[in-house]
């Protein structure tokens, strides 16, 4: 005969925490600096990175012999590292050095119709927003209204928009012109 062992029963109770579960973007989300770019693969890196997140990629392309790019590049980092477009939801930035050797031989410059630097440029969901470009140098001197571009940009959050090219056959074929 088997002997049986009773035990007293014993209740375990516990509260699980409530956990949501979301796949909307979550704001406040903190600025990425990335390292300049030297390589395109560099840059196709940061827009993967930069998609993944569902944050805006902001470039600033310049070169080693622009004055206007030694001036302008520090503020728009400064700017970034101070938190401007992180309650709009972030974003990354790096800056894309067009005269390295790796990116001049490559067509990255061409592929985004760079005609000018400095150039800020903003990249949403891997895709270039055109409408929004800025190569005026007074513009990116004024840091008001660097930091309220960024935020427009930040408001993006991977959801694209206001990309696309110009007026005419190409401009209507690929997005609509602001």
């Amino acid at each position: 005969m088997r002997a049986r062992l009773r035990l007293p029963m014993l209740t375990v109770s516990y509260r699980t925490p409530v956990r949501t579960f979301s796949l909307s973007h979550h704001l406040n989300a903190a600025n990425q600096i990335y390292s300049s770019v030297r390589q395109p693969d560099n840059f196709h890196t940061y827009q993967l990175l930069s998609s993944s997140s569902r944050t805006p990629l902001i470039t600033l392309w310049t070169t080693s012999w622009c004055s206007t790019c030694h001036v302008v590049a520090p503020l728009i980092k400064s700017a970034i590292e101070s938190g401007v477009g992180e309650a709009e939801g972030g974003v990354g930035y790096c800056e894309v050095e067009y005269d390295a050797p790796d990116v001049m031989s490559s067509s990255l410059g061409m592929d985004f119709m760079i005609t000018s630097i400095p150039t800020l440029f903003s990249f949403d969901a891997g895709e270039a927003q055109i409408s929004t470009k800025i190569t005026d140098g007074r513009k990116l001197a004024d840091r008001s209204f660097l930091e309220e571009w960024i935020r427009n940009e930040a408001r993006r959050h991977g959801g694209r928009g206001g990309g696309g090219g110009g007026p005419g056959i190409l401009g209507g074929l690929f997005g609509s012109w602001k």
